[in-house]
C-alpha cells in the first residue's frame, strides 16, 4: 500500500483527535501554525480577582488608531474552555485590522446562570475604560461569540440588565456577531445544559430571542446548515427574522459545507478557503464602523 502524505488540514485534523483522546484541547494544534507577525499580544489580562477573569488582547501591527474592538467570547456548553486555545481567532481578527479581545468567563459547576453574563459583561466594562490608552479616537466595538460564547453576546446586545449593572449603555455596542448560536433552547433537551439554567425552571427571559426590540444593535449571524447540535432555523434565523420584523439591520449567511465545529475554524489561517467567515466579519465590522477596510 502507497503512503500517502497528509494535507494539512488532515494533519490537524489527526492531531486534534490525537489529543481529544488524550485530554488536551483539540484547538490545540491551531496555536502551532498561526503566526504572530500579525498582532502584538497584551496577555493575562485581569477584569476580576477570579482566576477565570482574565482575557487577552490582539493588537493589529499597523492602522490600530482605526481598527474596530471586537470582543469575542468562545463556546463550550458554559461548562469549560480556555481564551489560550482561541489564539487563531485572536489572530485572524487582528491579521483583519480588529482589535480582539478573547475572554475566559466563569463557568459550571462553579458558577451557573447569569454569572457568565455578568462576567461577560465585566469583561467589556473593563475594555471600555482600558481602550482609551489604545486609540486617540476609540473606535467602534462589538460583541462575538461561538456557541455559547455568541448566547453570551447576544445576551449583552439585546438585553439592557448586564451592561447596566457595569453603569454601561448598550449603545456602547456598534454590533454584535454570532457563529452558531443558541438563542431559543426552552425546554431545555441537552443534559449538559440542564443545570447550568437551572432546569426545569429556566427563567424566560434567560432567552436572546425574548429580548430582541427595535432598539437592539445591528448583527452578523452565521451558521451551518448541517448543524445538528444547535438548530440554525430555531436559532438563528428565527432570532433574524424577529430583529428584522423590528427593524433592525441584520446580515445572515448560512453554510452547507461547515458544522457547528467548523465554523470557527475556517477563522483559522489554514482554513480561511473554507468560507469567508473573517472577510464577512471584517466587513459587518468596517461598515458599521463606517471606516474603509484596509488592504492587505
Amino acid at each position: 500500500m502507497p503512503f500517502i502524505v497528509p494535507s494539512v488540514k488532515q494533519s490537524l485534523i489527526l492531531a486534534a483527535m490525537a489529543l481529544a483522546l488524550v485530554g488536551c484541547s483539540p484547538l490545540a494544534p491551531l496555536n502551532f501554525v498561526i503566526s504572530d507577525k500579525h498582532y502584538t499580544l497584551l496577555a493575562d489580562q485581569a477584569y476580576g480577582d477570579n482566576q477565570r477573569q482574565k482575557l487577552d488582547v490582539y493588537f493589529p501591527k499597523e492602522n490600530i488608531q482605526s481598527a474596530p474592538v471586537v470582543v469575542f467570547y468562545y463556546g463550550g456548553s458554559w461548562r469549560g474552555g480556555e481564551r489560550g486555545n482561541y489564539a487563531f481567532v485572536g489572530e485572524a481578527l487582528a491579521a483583519h485590522g480588529m482589535i480582539a479581545v478573547v475572554v475566559d468567563y466563569r463557568v459550571y459547576p462553579e458558577v451557573t446562570y447569569p454569572a457568565f453574563l455578568q462576567d461577560s459583561a465585566s469583561a467589556v466594562a473593563w475594555v471600555e475604560k482600558e481602550r482609551q490608552q489604545w486609540q486617540d479616537q476609540p473606535q467602534p466595538l462589538f460583541v462575538m461569540g461561538h456557541s455559547a460564547g455568541a448566547y453570551n453576546a447576544a445576551m449583552l446586545a439585546l438585553d439592557d440588565r448586564w451592561l447596566a449593572e457595569q453603569n454601561l449603555s448598550r449603545d456602547i455596542l456598534s454590533g454584535w456577531i454570532g457563529l452558531s448560536g443558541p438563542y431559543d433552547f426552552i425546554p431545555i433537551v441537552n443534559p449538559q445544559v440542564k443545570p447550568v439554567f437551572h432546569h426545569p425552571d429556566t427563567p424566560e427571559d434567560s432567552q436572546p430571542l425574548f429580548h430582541a426590540s427595535a432598539s437592539s444593535p445591528p448583527a452578523l449571524l452565521l451558521a451551518a446548515t448541517p448543524d445538528k447540535l444547535v438548530d440554525p432555523k430555531r436559532n438563528t434565523l428565527q432570532l433574524a427574522d424577529k430583529l428584522r420584523d423590528d427593524g433592525v439591520s441584520v446580515e445572515t449567511d448560512t453554510f452547507e459545507s461547515l458544522n457547528h465545529y467548523t465554523i470557527l475554524l475556517a477563522m483559522a489561517r489554514p482554513f480561511q478557503g473554507w468560507e469567508p467567515i473573517i472577510q464577512q466579519i471584517q466587513a459587518f465590522t468596517f461598515d458599521h464602523a463606517g471606516t474603509t477596510v484596509p488592504s492587505d
